[in-house]
């Protein structure tokens, strides 16, 4: 097949799920066609079949903001025809599914290329729930050929919010060979050079995430006695507010900003416990990453969080804002070595089980197959249809 793909090519759950499905299935021979501002995250070669549509916004002083989306659709149409798409997957269903249809219906004439949405929970949850965007939203669910969600807690929410039930939950995944626990790495020595217990955070660090909040589980474990530190990987708007919250809580030198990174799997992997304390999760990718490097994850539990980790097995769930607990927990494991390997160790066996590119990509492909059936039988009676009515006529 020939897909076109477009994400945020930003550092976020979204753009990673839609660069690492691109890059799976060009490794199944399918030819990928990335369409974005800026080469997406984790696309680092591009090859005869992973290739990359640069969109390019027109600046003009009657436009206060360069019109994105429909430089994206007018992108879109042009690589669809030159490149002959057999389809459009688009990630996010504000701007990216209006602007594929957009494409669609300007070259339908010619060829017809499906639009499928994939959501990935602020699209819907935040931006599609705000009144004034609900409308368009629903507009391009309903317009899509197929719409997927990344975890049925999404799914429910979607119905909810849009009357709209026709979405295939396809989750998101890893590929086991990427995560792994390191036992012996140069960075461990680095991030504890003491022999400190490491807790992880990895994020946008955007207000929905509570970052804050693992600095006072940090702060809680260390008031109790416990040697550790705290590795922040990412960056966002609430990066001050955290490093400010950690220098009232005294533990500044005990906080390790390390900034946005490509090997997030080498932080993963030489850590003792991943912290997800926020307030909104569609699916959680993050912890699933920590659990395939077998790491316990500490979280909240909202969203499609406890479809990913199991509560008393491969980690512990809170509800949201409860730092105590989540810090109560957090002494737990460091405290008891023996169940944080088998936290660990059950957490792997679970990522593979359920959520490996060996169990998700044929589904997304298989998905593909049945959208382009039935588009393809649709527009096949439409043809027929059009033909009949000229002869009569």
């Amino acid at each position: 097949m020939n897909i076109g793909i477009t994400v945020y090519p930003t550092y976020g759950g979204s753009g990673i799920v839609g660069s690492e499905l691109g890059r799976e299935l060009a490794a199944r021979g399918h030819n990928v066609h990335f369409i974005s501002s800026v080469l997406p995250t984790r696309v680092t070669e591009l090859n005869d079949r992973v290739h990359f549509h640069e969109v390019e916004m027109m600046s003009y002083p009657l436009f206060e903001h360069q019109p994105y989306d429909l430089a994206l659709a007018t992108k879109m149409a042009t690589v669809a025809r030159a490149e002959k798409l057999d389809l459009l997957h688009v990630h996010y269903a504000i701007p990216h599914s209006i602007s594929a249809i957009l494409a669609r219906e300007s070259i339908k004439e010619k060829r017809y290329v499906p639009v499928i949405t994939t959501l990935h929970g602020t699209d819907i949850t935040l931006v599609g729930a705000d009144r004034s965007y609900l409308p368009i939203t629903r507009y391009g669910l309903q317009q899509s050929d197929g719409v997927t969600a990344v975890s049925k807690f999404l799914k429910r929410a979607t119905i909810e919010t849009f009357d709209f039930d026709d979405i295939e939950v396809i989750p998101n995944f890893i590929c086991p060979g990427q995560y792994s626990r390191l036992t012996d790495s140069p960075l461990r020595d680095e991030l504890s050079p003491h022999g400190e217990k490491l807790l992880v955070h990895v994020s946008n660090f955007r207000q929905v995430k509570r970052p804050a909040d693992c600095v006072e589980i940090l702060a809680n474990v260390r008031q109790n006695g416990e040697k550790a530190r705290l590795v922040m990987v990412g960056d966002g708007p609430e990066r001050a507010a955290v490093a400010y919250r950690a220098e009232q809580l005294g533990v500044k030198d005990e906080t390790i900003f390390v900034g946005k990174r490509e090997n997030i799997a080498n932080y993963l992997g030489v850590s003792d416990i991943f912290l997800l304390p926020s307030e909104l999760e569609s699916f959680g990718l993050a912890a699933l990453e920590a659990q395939a490097c077998e790491l316990p994850v500490i979280a909240t539990r909202i969203g499609g969080i406890p479809e990913v980790v199991n509560d008393g097995e491969s980690g512990f769930l809170s509800d949201v804002g409860d730092v105590q607990k989540m810090s109560a927990d957090t002494l737990r494991l460091i405290q008891d070595e023996e169940m944080r390997r088998a936290f660990g160790v059950k957490g792997r066996e679970l990522a593979i089980q359920k959520y490996s590119t060996d169990m998700i990509i044929p589904h997304y492909i298989s998905f593909y197959e049945k959208v382009l059936h039935e588009t393809g039988k649709r527009t096949s009676s439409l043809s027929a249809s059009n033909a009949s009515g000229t002869q009569e006529r």
